[in-house]
């Protein structure tokens, strides 16, 4: 299989710099990642990728029993990884994609070597003392109404997940993107994320990360950040000045900021 064709992987940047993995959330595709590359291609490799079932990837290569988990988005950054030559890298994931980031560091500890969490979340419902934001009734009735009426969840959803109202075009850029992703594959994308639970795997994480947390998200509150730092040893916990779920569209500089710091203190 031709892996980067499947998720239409593309490699720009410093060719002799670190290399630096940028994975987008539920619901997107690597171009959100626009404002973040003009600040990281003059000293890294960055590595851009789509996972199946969003952007430009290979809409052939979806299979419900892969991607019915986190472990099968995993497997496939693992096989990136492998077929690009990637080793001791910085994985930056957004959303979800920081919970898949910290199961590829279990699964290749050789080609992670750092990760960047941007608005992270290991569990969305609510847990004994744990603070998700959500009751399990919550998450269902968003899977169901998802699931009878993607256009129109994703039309009232994504400007919420995005915040910012005073700017309403970020808010239609994330429906827009939303709206472009196939309805069955985005069903089983978000089951995978909003009712997965990480929390066991963050708890194995031993290499440097950052986590970027926004002082309003509806999506991650800021328990779910505190609760990171304390379970990753070593981490940080940086709060941007930012708001809403999608700083690195909100608020790029403030999150290239954060992004570039933490790689020029990594070894």
């Amino acid at each position: 299989m031709d892996i980067g064709r499947r998720n239409n992987v593309n490699v720009i940047g410093n060719p002799d710099g670190r290399t630096v993995v940028l994975a987008h959330g539920f619901g997107c595709d690597q171009n959100m990642w626009r404002l973040t590359v003009p600040a990281l291609v003059d000293r890294y490799r960055v590595v851009l990728f789509d996972y199946v079932g969003s952007g430009r990837a290979d809409p052939s290569a979806f299979s419900e029993s892969r991607y019915a988990s986190l472990d099968g988005y995993a497997r496939d950054v693992v096989e990136v990884c492998e077929a690009f030559d990637v080793r001791d890298a910085v994985f930056v994931g957004h959303s979800v994609s920081a919970m898949i980031g910290a199961l590829v560091v279990g699964m290749a500890p050789e080609s992670i070597g750092a990760l960047v969490m941007v608005a992270p979340s290991p569990r969305y419902i609510d847990d004994d003392a744990y603070r998700g934001g959500f009751s399990a009734g919550d998450i269902d009735e968003l899977l169901a109404s998802l699931e009878s009426n993607y256009l129109g969840w994703s039309a009232a959803m994504a400007p919420m997940i995005m915040g910012n109202a005073e700017r309403p075009e970020l808010g239609q850029e994330l429906t827009n993107s939303f709206c472009a992703t196939d309805p069955d594959m985005a069903r089983v994308f978000a089951r995978a994320t909003f009712l997965s639970d990480s929390r066991d795997d963050v708890k194995t994480v031993r290499v440097p990360t950052l986590v970027l947390e926004c002082t309003q998200d509806v999506i991650a509150p800021r328990e779910v950040g505190a609760f990171l730092h304390r379970t990753i040893p070593g981490s940080t916990l940086v709060t941007l000045d930012a708001t809403g779920h999608c700083p690195h569209l909100s608020a790029p500089e403030a999150t290239n900021e954060a992004i570039t710091g933490f790689l020029a203190g990594l070894r």
